[in-house]
């Protein structure tokens, strides 16, 4: 047991500070994410060849790393999370494997991948609906472009929510999945109008750091910097900051503090015994 709780212990320590890191700075550093990869392992290792003679301790949490390294990829190709998110994934992958089994430990992951999903979801909810409080005459404003812009998706949904409404008169779950797709509608249109009218922001050069991401293609003379998810690169900022113009960013929600939420639930889930 000893090994586990210095493990979380390692764990929650290095989240907590990349979640103080994501909320000051809008970055989780390298050197966090990959030092957290480092001790995970080599303290598998050591205890591993001094302790539990023979190396399954060590050779689980390489599989959880390669596990976690696929996973932290495919959120981040998929546009979910920003290159400090999946590697913070990674590390994560090097401390979850707590049982000697393969198959429990593919439970274990699973668990915690939906836990962070559920914990995601209604912390980016929450999050929005401060946004658009704090921001409401902007949000209200953008709501209006973006409903009219996308008025194709927006009645469209609308339409299959009536159909499906309709139909709930002789099934039941038809008209629940009509009230969800109804709502989905307005939801649809309301995270357009926060990322447009709340999430960009124009930024001097000098207050840009590797890894922003650029709202729009940037124009410097015949050079065009493009907005890409990567995000800028030094070269990037240099070319910007020696053309002296203010530039356009798109800002995301911080998913540091989902990390941290997700690890400390799954603790006390799994201290009080719910998950196995």
């Amino acid at each position: 047991m000893f090994e586990v709780i210095f493990l979380w212990s390692l764990a929650f320590v290095w989240i907590l500070f990349a979640t103080i890191q994501d909320l000051r700075k809008r970055e989780i550093a390298n050197w966090l994410n990959f030092s957290l990869v480092i001790f995970a392992i080599a303290f598998r290792f050591f205890y591993s060849f001094l302790e539990a003679g023979d190396f399954n301790f060590f050779y689980q949490g390489l599989i959880g790393f390669g596990i976690f390294f696929i996973l932290g990829n495919l959120f981040y190709y998929g546009k979910i999370f920003a290159g400090g998110d999946s590697k913070l994934m990674y590390a994560l992958g090097a401390i979850l494997p707590i049982y000697g089994s393969i198959l429990l430990n593919l439970k274990f992951f699973l668990y915690f991948i939906i836990l962070f999903l559920v914990v995601g979801a209604i912390y980016g909810i929450v999050v929005s609906i401060v946004i658009g409080i704090i921001n409401r005459k902007k949000v209200a404003k953008e709501f209006k472009k973006q409903l009219k812009k996308n008025r194709i998706l927006f009645y469209s949904l609308l339409g299959f929510s009536i159909i499906l409404l309709c139909l709930g008169f002789l099934y039941d779950y038809f008209f629940y999945f009509g009230i969800l797709i109804f709502v989905l509608a307005y939801l649809v249109i309301y995270a357009k109008s926060i990322d447009e009218g709340c999430m960009v922001r124009k930024m001097k050069p000098s207050q840009l750091t590797e890894g922003d991401w650029l709202y729009e293609d940037f124009k410097i003379g015949n050079q065009i910097i493009k907005a890409n998810w990567n995000g800028l690169e030094e070269k990037d900022i240099d070319l910007i900051r020696k053309n002296k113009k203010d530039v356009l960013i798109r800002y995301g929600i911080q998913f540091g503090p989902v990390f941290l939420m997700s690890f400390i639930l799954m603790i006390v889930l799994k201290l009080c015994g719910v998950l196995f």
